[in-house]
């Protein structure tokens, strides 16, 4: 570009000014080249012609464009010149309240002398893991680059902070120390990074001081390297320090004070265990009041002097060596107080009783009268003798100076060794950050030794960083492969030559000391001699006592009074040797070792550091002369040691400015910040950068920015390299004014502000175009308005005369109307008056007439009504008299004939033939069963043997009782026993097919089939029994008929024998019973052929006895009941055999199960065969009854014996509902006997029946058993000698379990009709328990089960306990779970979904204890049957207590877990992701990373919807694993609150995105975050309030932001952001082009008057740590403990249901 294109009209410049330094002006008129004048106008619009000449004035400096204004980094700018760079740090400082910007890789901190809260640890976590650039520039950005550096790198780092004294260099060093020590913390509990800290206030209090500049100016150097391990945890630190002021213990300027450790001591004088330091006020001290003023505005020196205490415990300092330390500060104020008295003479003084020289001695513990003699006299040495010499007043008042500074250099150098003796570790070291705070470029009015090794030591600062910066650029260039041409940068080695080379000053200043007569005179002649012709070396006009070094910074006269005592740092050594003589130990020490430096305490570094760095106190060869190395020497030893460190580390840099003189809040001064910057090597940085391609894009970005200025065709390009070299190729003619690199674009200096002018002349073309239409458009449309108004005009005129007209001829036509309707109205009127006479005395007359008719037929009416009325009333009459006659003849009529039937009837019922038609339907009944009975021989001809054997013989007893019947009827009762022993052998015979079921039953996995299936089972035997029970009731109602009408029978007398005679028999077959319940021998086989035995035994001595029709039907049913039997019997043994071979498909055991309820089947049938028999024996019974009419005698017994059988009728009845019963127990017990090992289910079947077989045994006893309850004995004896045969044969039972499933793990619920939801373990087990529950549990095992399980497990156990009364049991237990619970969470710190399984799990068992606690404030929602649960024996409210502080760390350790998650997202998911596309607009950059800054690293691309799914999945882990939905709410409440804290402080913090379309893309995401809420019913939670502070921030960088009803609106709105939130906000908003307007100071002060009267807490940064109350809602569980079931797959075997 040529001059002509740069300085053109409107364009602005900077020129010169005596004043500001700098000042803006706009050129009015477009200059060419060679023109002499350049037309200018100034900010207040004055103009002014700025002359141009080649020699005096250059063309101005041209200004950045207003969007550049306020970057963050000055090197972003695209002029890069001095009047830039102070402009931008003055906007930066003045209108933003910025103190931090960068100047590439330089941190420039300007002092704001206010207290600002952008160093809280929330700032310092928002910094944390951030890459520089990414926020604000910050102290705290410097630091995380250094420390992430380490890590990456692996290599040492250093934070060099420098400035002049005032500019906040200390103030920077220690918040940079707090950043390590947050970050950094240590891993174990040794507090090191507490420690290090510790040691500011300490080093602050003995090494600072208030000067004219600074209220707590460091008057010493220091380097702190603060070492961390191998996972960059602090492990120890180590302090040097470097020239300490020792001048200062004894003068202090006007306006200055001495080290703040004097006044601080003194102000806390008048403490106990200070009063025998006789101190008083600071002003009664010379050391303390020179500079006339003991106080600084705002500092209380007895809390700092606290503090300093407080950290002197902290680092180990005991209370001994404290006092000792207050001492020998007492003992140097008390010193410089010691009056001095000349003698006459003048050659001599002494020292006449001093109060304060007696105090002196007597703090430090040394000879008064030695120390009186010693202050005033002096010891010289000489080859041959010694003497002792008087001093002048003067030399003893140095040598008392001398004798304090040395005293308190001592002192100095102990707290710094002993500091670093706490600070130190034994641990290996692995890497270090020194943090270097050392004294700026200093230039007063009168400058002397210590001036002059400040600026020495700057030198030589400023020539390494000139170096690294250098290395830094080739660096960047060579990484992006641009050609790199040799940069000239200035080298200040020749300074530093003058300086330290060969009889340079600092050689020629040692070599004055060592003449015996030097003096500082000879010194400054023998500086001009050697060096006059150095162009750094100048020698004064107007004086020979000083000299001039020109600097980098600025040209410095050095006075030489004072040089070479300074150098020498002389103390006498009598003083010493008595201050060594002290009694106080810690006195003592500070001078036994002579070799001691007197002036540097640094320690060398730790051996695993990577830096050979030597000791900076070397051992003398000459060990007893301790003042042979010069203070000079001393000094560029440890500066050189200085330089080989930072040279071995990668160094970071901090520039701190000082604004004004005055320390006034955010007051810039332009030429105090000139000089500073000039100084500190900013402006040289600048300068460097300038001189390549300071200006750098990258492609992306380029492309982004700049696409309005290609044409369409290029947009098609996919290749975006290939576009912006195309285009920049077209618009930059120079290939010089820019490089193309492998990921960025370089361009000179000038060149983004080309690029931005074309961006903007496009925009401003494509304005007026806009415009252009926009107005024509109006234009149309104003006219259009105007024609439309003009044409509506002339219609309503016309429209207007038109209805005039109209109206007037409708008001003619409504006169003649109005007259027409007149008269006919007039004319009308006299014709109706007429007619309505004439009407009137028409309706008069015929009215009259009518009335007089009607009269006459009211008449006749009630007359005829009358006569009605009495022919009816003589009808009814008649009537009723003949019905009444008639109902009396039929009544008559009836009652005779009724009883001629009843007599009749009474007849008949005493007849037989009415007793034979009742029994008509029974015998019927009983052909067809023997019918059927014969077809089922029939068809089953191939029967067993003992079938047809057993026929025969029933035969044969039949033919032999037939016989016999008609002689012995009363031996009939014998049949009764005969069946009695009959159906119990048969009955054994079911029982063994029954045992043989519950055994194979054992093996079944269907319980749901078998259950529906027994249900109906019972459905039908319940149907059955209430037919047979109706039965029974009709029977019973003819008996009593029979009973009342044959009462004379004499066959009732035998029935009741034979009644008798049964229950003799059931008596005797007792004995039996007994009998049956012995042991069981080897196996089932032996114990069924003695029942068999048994049973057929008696069969012999009832067969002569029965009758022949008795032995038909006994002959029947038995045939029948073993054919049944003997074939259910095949049947199922076939079953099982078929099993034994084919235990693979699970249809055979679905047939297995089948066959087995069809043996049940027929066990039911056989049931009801009974029960039909027993009715026909009643029929036999009462069919003999009717054949015996003599016995008329004997009604009365029969009674009674109708009435026995009535009892036994109802007694078999009550037998059947207890079988019915004990089914449904059994049915019970082998569903829980099915849950339990093999073992388990035989002692559990065995302990059940004895209880049972117990009962049933003890009632039995009392009363004599009947056939169903001896059957029932011998089903119980059975089944447990059947469970104990399985226990000696084991193995068999395996062989049968082979037929069942063989997964045993079924997630069924099984339901136990006694189970009282308690668990039952053993002591030994309880570490088992533990450790399958809680140690080894993983969520994912009992995903499928009732949520929390664990805890219900736990709590049943605890039921247990407490129902045993076994306190030291739940002890125990409940102490086990927590420590267990505990360790796991501390285990998996970092597992969400195990921290979550055991926030729910502890929260529930929380909940138990609370339910089933008994308290009736928690038992409100309970069941009656959990009511019946509730613990009976112990009150756990403090393991309630204990666990209720367990959920709460649980609560705090799941939200650590979620934030640390979701912390890398929230950022770019909320700030910098694109949610809506194309609406981010790009500016200039900012910070230009340095080379090393993003290798191989780059902040996590996270979107909104990836934000949103890990939200989803916390929210679902949480609802899997049961937890309460009011937690569940609680947690995502707290993470939106993390949410809105980070984002929030991120976008106070960063000035990128305070834009509007930020604003937008912000409002955008936070509404799909309110919609998630919604879509998980989760909007009333809270979460939305929480985030309400970044829904207004959002607000307000939308709004306007221009007028004061603007102002109003922003206040209104931003409730929830505070004052400083809000300015903060408005100052970083930043347009993202020209067209937008910057937020105007005076907006920002008018928001700030606006909002003083709100009470905000005066905070900037969201607390990210803050975590809200938990509130854990008791939430009762609607689970049955009862019903629980335990999965197979826990191995929680040893657990018994209770």
């Amino acid at each position: 570009m040529s001059v002509n294109e740069l300085y053109s009209k409107y364009t602005r410049v900077w020129i010169p000014d005596p004043e500001d330094v700098w000042r803006a002006a706009e050129i009015i008129k477009d200059y060419k080249e060679g023109e002499p004048i350049l037309y200018l106008k100034l900010e207040d619009e004055t103009p002014l012609e700025y002359r141009i000449g080649p020699k005096d004035n250059a063309l101005p400096f041209l200004r950045n464009p207003d969007i550049l204004v306020g970057e963050n980094d000055l090197t972003a700018l695209s002029y890069l010149h001095e009047p830039a760079v102070l402009h931008n740090l003055k906007v930066r400082f003045t209108e933003s309240n910025h103190i931090y910007t960068y100047c590439g890789i330089v941190l420039v901190a300007i002092n704001p002398y206010e207290q600002l809260q952008i160093y809280g640890e929330e700032v310092i976590n928002a910094y944390s893991g951030q890459n520089m650039g990414d926020m604000d520039p910050h102290i705290f950005a410097v630091a995380e680059e250094a420390y992430k550096q380490m890590a990456r790198d692996e290599r040492n780092q250093s934070i060099i902070v420098s400035g002049e004294s005032g500019a906040g260099k200390t103030v920077s060093a220690k918040y940079a120390m707090r950043f390590f020590a947050t970050v950094g913390g240590s891993a174990n509990d040794t507090n090191v990074e507490e420690k290090v800290l510790a040691s500011s206030p300490i080093m602050e209090a003995i090494g600072n001081a208030k000067t004219t500049r600074n209220d707590n100016s460091s008057r010493f150097g220091k380097y702190i390297q603060i070492g961390f391990d191998r996972s960059y945890h602090i492990i120890g630190a180590n302090m040097r320090t470097y020239l300490l002021e020792k001048s200062r213990v004894v003068f202090q300027a006007e306006d200055e004070r001495n080290y703040h450790i004097f006044y601080q001591l003194c102000a806390s004088a008048s403490l106990p265990e200070f009063k025998d330091l006789a101190l008083t006020s600071a002003e009664d001290f010379i050391f303390t009041s020179q500079g006339e003023n003991i106080f600084i505005e705002g500092v209380n020196d007895a809390e700092d002097f606290e503090k300093t205490r407080e950290a002197f415990t902290l680092l180990g300092v005991n209370d001994s060596n404290q006092s000792s330390i207050f001492r020998i500060i007492a003992s140097i104020l008390h010193l410089g107080n010691v009056e001095i008295c000349s003698e006459r003479d003048g050659d001599s003084c002494h020292i006449l009783n001093d109060p304060h020289l007696a105090h002196f001695c007597q703090l430090l513990g040394v000879e008064l009268e030695q120390m009186e003699h010693w202050l005033c006299h002096r010891k010289l040495v000489t080859t041959s003798e010694t003497y002792v010499k008087n001093m002048s007043r003067k030399q003893a008042a140095n040598a008392r100076d001398a004798l304090a500074k040395h005293i308190y250099a001592h002192m100095f150098d102990w707290i710094v060794e002993y500091v670093n003796k706490s600070l130190h570790t034994s641990s290996k070291q692995h890497s270090f950050i020194g943090v270097l705070d050392i004294y700026g470029f200093e230039t007063f009015e009168i400058n002397s030794f210590e001036q002059f090794c400040i600026n020495y030591a700057n030198e030589k600062l400023q020539q390494q960083f000139n170096q690294h910066v250098f290395k830094l650029e080739q660096e960047e260039y060579m990484k992006e492969q641009i050609p790199w041409t040799l940069i000239d940068f200035y080298d200040n080695q020749p300074c530093i030559d003058v300086i330290e080379a060969k009889l340079g000053i600092l050689d020629l200043l040692d070599e004055e000391c060592k003449v015996p007569k030097g003096t500082d005179q000879n010194w400054c002649q023998k500086l001009f001699d050697r060096l006059s012709s150095s162009v750094h070396f100048q020698k004064p006009r107007m004086s020979n006592t000083s000299f001039i070094v020109i600097h980098f910074a600025d040209k410095v006269e050095y006075q030489c009074d004072g040089f070479l005592e300074k150098n020498r740092d002389t103390v006498y050594e009598e003083q010493i040797n008595i201050l060594k003589a002290s009694k106080f130990q810690l006195m003592a020490d500070l001078f036994q070792d002579t070799n001691k430096d007197s002036s540097i305490s640094t320690s060398s570094s730790s051996k695993s550091s990577r830096v050979n760095v030597r000791a900076s106190k070397p051992t003398p060869k000459v060990p007893n002369k301790e003042h042979r190395k010069t203070v000079g020497h001393q000094f560029r030893s440890s500066l050189q040691l200085l330089m080989e460190t930072l040279n071995a580390t990668t160094p970071h840099y901090v520039r701190c400015i000082k604004p004004n003189d005055e320390k006034e809040a955010f007051s810039f001064e332009s030429r105090r910040a000139v000089q500073q910057l000039r100084a500190c090597g900013v402006l040289e940085t600048i300068r460097i950068s300038a001189a390549g391609y300071p200006s750098r894009w990258t492609y992306p970005d380029f492309f982004n920015r700049y696409r309005v200025l290609m044409k369409k065709s290029d947009m098609t390009v996919g290749d975006k390299k290939l576009v912006c070299r195309n285009l920049l190729e077209t618009l930059v003619k120079d290939p010089d004014k820019f490089q193309f690199g492998k990921t960025k674009i370089f361009f000179r200096a000038g060149q983004v502000a080309y690029l931005e002018k074309l961006r903007a002349d496009k925009f401003r073309s494509a304005c007026i175009k806009i415009q252009k239409t926009v107005r024509g458009w109006l234009q149309r449309v104003r006219y259009q308005k105007i024609r439309k108004s003009a044409i509506n005009l002339q219609r309503y005129g016309r429209g207007y005369m038109a209805r005039r007209y109209a109206e007037q001829l409708r008001l003619t036509r409504a006169a003649l109307i109005f007259q027409k309707q007149y008269r006919m109205v007039r004319e009308r009127r006299d014709y109706l008056k007429v007619r309505q006479a004439v009407v009137t005395i028409q309706a008069f007359t015929r009215g009259m007439l009518t009335r007089r008719i009607f009269q006459e037929f009211l008449l006749h009416h009630k007359a005829m009504i009358i006569q009605k009325h009495v022919r009816g009333w003589l009808t009814r009459r008649k009537f009723r008299r003949a019905r009444n006659a008639t109902i009396t003849i039929q009544c008559a009529y009836r009652r005779m004939r009724a009883k001629r039937e009843l007599k009749q009837l009474k007849i008949e019922a005493r007849s037989a033939q009415h007793l034979k038609k009742l029994n008509t339907g029974m015998e019927n009944k009983i052909v067809q069963l023997q019918r059927k009975m014969d077809d089922q021989v029939q068809s089953k001809n191939h029967g067993s043997t003992h079938v047809v054997e057993v026929h025969c013989s029933i035969r044969l007893v039949a033919y032999t009782m037939s016989a016999i019947m008609q002689r012995r009827l009363n031996e009939r009762t014998i049949f009764w026993h005969n069946i009695h022993f009959h159906l119990q052998s048969y009955f054994l015979k079911l029982l063994k097919l029954l045992c043989v079921a519950f055994i194979f039953l054992f093996s079944v996995k269907e319980e749901t089939q078998l259950e529906s299936s027994a249900s109906q089972s019972v459905g039908r035997v319940q149907a059955e029994l209430d037919e047979e029970r109706q039965r029974y009731q009709n029977l019973l109602r003819e008996f009593s008929r029979l009973e009342q009408r044959y009462d004379n029978l004499q066959e009732a007398k035998v029935c009741v024998c034979l009644c008798m005679y049964v229950s003799v028999l059931c008596q005797d077959r007792c004995p039996m019973v007994p009998c049956l319940l012995l042991p069981f021998s080897s196996n089932l086989a032996t114990r069924e052929t003695i029942l068999l035995r048994a049973a057929w035994s008696l069969t012999p001595t009832i067969l002569p006895f029965l009758p022949w029709n008795w032995e038909t039907l006994t002959m029947q049913e038995l045939e029948s009941e073993n054919k049944k039997l003997k074939n259910d019997l095949n049947e199922l043994r076939k079953a099982i055999a078929d099993r034994a071979s084919q235990n693979s498909s699970s249809n055979e055991l679905q047939d297995g199960y089948n066959l087995l309820l069809g043996q049940l089947k027929a066990a039911n049938e056989e049931l009801e065969v009974r029960k039909e028999e027993v009715l026909i024996l009643r029929t036999q019974i009462v069919s003999a009854a009717h054949q015996k009419e003599e016995t008329t005698n004997q009604i009365a017994q029969l009674q009674s014996q109708a009435r026995k059988h009535e009892d036994e009728l109802a007694a078999f009845n009550t037998q059947i509902e207890l079988l019915k019963d004990d089914i449904e127990k059994k049915q019970e017990m082998l569903n829980h006997t099915m849950s339990l090992s093999p073992e388990a289910q035989v002692e559990y079947s065995v302990q059940q029946e004895i209880t049972r077989l117990t009962n049933d045994n003890l009632v039995r006893t009392l009363q004599p058993p009947t056939p169903y309850t001896l059957i029932h004995i011998i089903v119980l004896f059975i089944m447990s000698q059947k469970a104990k045969l399985i226990l000696y044969q084991h193995s068999s039972f395996e062989t049968l379990c082979e037929y069942g499933p063989k997964d045993t793990s079924w997630n069924g619920t099984r339901r136990e009709k006694d189970f009282e939801g308690m668990l039952e373990y053993y002591k030994e087990d309880e570490a088992m328990l533990v450790k399958t529950l809680i140690t080894d549990m993983k969520p994912n095992a009992v995903s499928a089960t009732v949520p929390c399980l664990p805890a219900y497990i736990l709590f049943m156990c605890i039921r247990h306990a407490d129902y045993i009364n076994d306190d030291q049991k739940v002890h125990s237990l409940l102490t086990s779970t927590i420590n267990a619970i505990k360790k796991v969470l501390k285990k998996n710190n970092n597992d969400f979904e195990m921290t979550s399984f055991w926030l729910a799990n502890t929260s529930r068992l929380l909940h138990c204890l609370k339910q089933y606690s008994g308290d009736e404030a928690f038992m409100t929602q309970n069941t009656a049957k959990q009511n019946e649960h509730c613990l009976k024996n112990f009150d756990l409210a403090e393991y309630r207590q204990v666990l209720s502080d367990l959920s709460i760390q649980i609560y705090q350790q799941l939200i650590k877990v979620a934030e640390h998650m979701m912390q890398p997202m929230i950022v770019s998911a909320m700030l910098e992701s694109e949610s809506i596309p194309s609406l981010a607009g790009v500016k200039p950059m900012g910070y230009r990373n340095r080379s090393s800054s993003m290798d191989g690293e780059g902040p996590g691309s996270y979107t909104l919807e990836a934000l949103i799914r890990q939200l989803g999945q916390f929210h679902s882990v949480m609802g899997e694993h049961g937890l309460d939905p009011e937690i569940a709410g609680q947690v995502i409440r707290q993470l939106f609150y993390s949410i809105n804290a980070v984002t929030l402080n991120n976008l106070l913090l960063r000035k990128d995105v305070c834009s509007w379309s930020t604003g937008m893309q912000l409002r955008y995401n936070i509404s799909q975050m309110e919609e998630w809420l919604r879509g998980k019913n989760l909007h009333q939670s809270g979460a939305v309030v929480n985030i309400e502070p970044v829904i207004q921030a959002a607000q307000l960088l939308q709004v306007k932001k221009k007028t004061s009803q603007d102002a109003e609106a922003i206040c209104s709105l931003c409730t929830s952001l505070t004052m400083q939130q809000i300015v903060k906000i408005l100052n970083l908003y930043t347009p993202l082009n020209e067209f937008e307007e910057r937020v105007t100071v005076s907006f920002i002060r008018n928001i700030q008057n606006r909002l003083q009267d709100r009470n905000d807490v005066p905070m900037l940064l969201v607390d990210t740590k803050h975590t809200f109350p938990v509130l854990f809602p008791y939430t009762p569980s609607a689970l049955s403990l009862e019903t629980l079931h335990i999965p197979a797959n826990l191995s929680l075997d040893f657990l018994t249901r209770v």
